[in-house]
């Protein structure tokens, strides 16, 4: 047994066969299929002890470039995301969990939470976490409904846990389900890697070994990076907010969060929300609260509104007013996005030439790996 902290990195790259069983067992937390859209749905297991400092702080970083990946994958699709945050017994928590939803930005919210603490000895909570994720989560049930977890840690499982359901069936769960389940390993332990390995291929998905620290980011500034995020400011001002106090306080502060994010996250934040937003009402943000979003995508009636659900702006105004001034924010959105899906379109054509230009880099990266893998089984999936 040893500390977790002084672990080294190995490096490799396998394939694994992927395949989906269609024989689709509904769970604890499942929901059904409510749209004609695809629906693709992806989980990470993530170990936050320690020694996962690193990986977690990219991943924040990253997590709307991930976003990105799945919908170039599959541009009609409605994507659903999650989290089962794990540790050990005698830790904080061993299990927290942030269910599947399409709120993107809450769940980069809770992400910025995630601290890495704990883990004193060796092995984990993995057994746990991963049924957690298996049973749990609210995964949506139909056979067509693509299915994905990032199992993401540094150390193997507890198996002298008694009370646990041990991984070998939590996968056969897993593959009962219609569910992919793919292994990253942070590190180089080889007790890792052999369960890592084992939990891969049994759950028809990929084993992906990176360094400890996640990988080097590659992060590419262009010349369009300033102008986006000005006018992803100028996008987020047409928003109002309505509903429950609560609802509206929510987004407040997704709007304010946006404003806060590190410019590379605020370029990819945007260039996410940019491909959403022909489809889903000229979205300015993920999740439910934007009367000019809602409205447009006929979500919501403006008249079906009491005035204490409105923002103080608009309760003052009268039946007519109001709507004009909604179809006003409707109107100018509609050609601010469209600025946006220019202005990114020639970001992303940057950004890949660059990326083309730029020496390989020595190991794979938790970002990189993640979308690199989505990319293929979302795109088998769906196609």
């Amino acid at each position: 047994m040893f500390a977790k902290h002084a672990r080294a990195a190995a490096l490799a790259f396998f394939m694994l066969p992927f395949a989906l069983s269609t024989n689709v067992r509904a769970t604890e937390g499942d929901v059904k299929a409510t749209t004609g859209k695809p629906v693709v749905e992806v989980a990470f297991v993530l170990d936050t002890t320690g020694s996962m400092g690193p990986l977690i702080e990219g991943a924040k970083r990253k997590i709307w470039s991930i976003a990105t990946a799945i919908v170039d994958a599959n541009p009609d699709a409605e994507i659903r995301m999650g989290l089962v945050a794990y540790r050990d017994i005698g830790d904080d928590y061993v299990t927290k969990t942030f269910n599947l939803t399409t709120d993107i930005q809450d769940l980069y919210a809770n992400l910025l939470e995630l601290k890495a603490r704990g883990g004193g000895d060796w092995p984990e909570s993995v057994n746990e976490a991963l049924h957690v994720g298996v049973t749990k989560l609210a995964w949506t049930q139909g056979a067509e409904i693509c299915r994905i977890i990032f199992l993401v840690g540094d150390a193997p499982p507890h198996m002298d846990y008694a009370q646990d359901v041990k991984y070998p069936e939590v996968i056969r769960m897993a593959r009962d389900r219609g569910i992919v389940v793919n292994a990253v390993q942070a590190g180089g332990a080889r007790d890792t890697e052999r369960v890592w390995r084992e939990i891969a291929q049994m759950g028809n998905g990929r084993y992906i070994p990176i360094p400890q620290d996640g990988g080097h980011l590659v992060i590419i500034e262009t010349p369009y990076d300033r102008e986006i995020i000005e006018l992803q400011g100028e996008i987020n001002g047409t928003v109002i907010p309505y509903g429950p106090r609560q609802q509206r306080s929510s987004v407040e502060h997704k709007t304010r969060q946006a404003a806060a994010a590190p410019a590379s996250v605020a370029t990819d934040m945007a260039g996410y929300m940019s491909r959403n937003a022909a489809k889903n009402g000229g979205e300015a943000i993920t999740g439910n609260g934007d009367l000019v979003a809602d409205i447009a995508a006929g979500r919501q009636k403006l008249a079906g509104l009491k005035d204490d659900e409105l923002p103080e702006q608009v309760r003052t105004m009268n039946a007519a007013e109001r709507q004009a001034f909604i179809d006003k924010q409707q109107a100018a959105r509609k050609a601010l996005n469209e600025r946006m899906a220019r202005l990114v379109k020639q970001r992303d054509a940057y950004a890949l030439d660059q990326a083309k230009k730029a020496p390989k880099p020595a190991a794979d990266s938790f970002d990189r790996t993640v979308a690199e893998t989505l990319s293929v089984q979302v795109k088998r999936k769906t196609y």
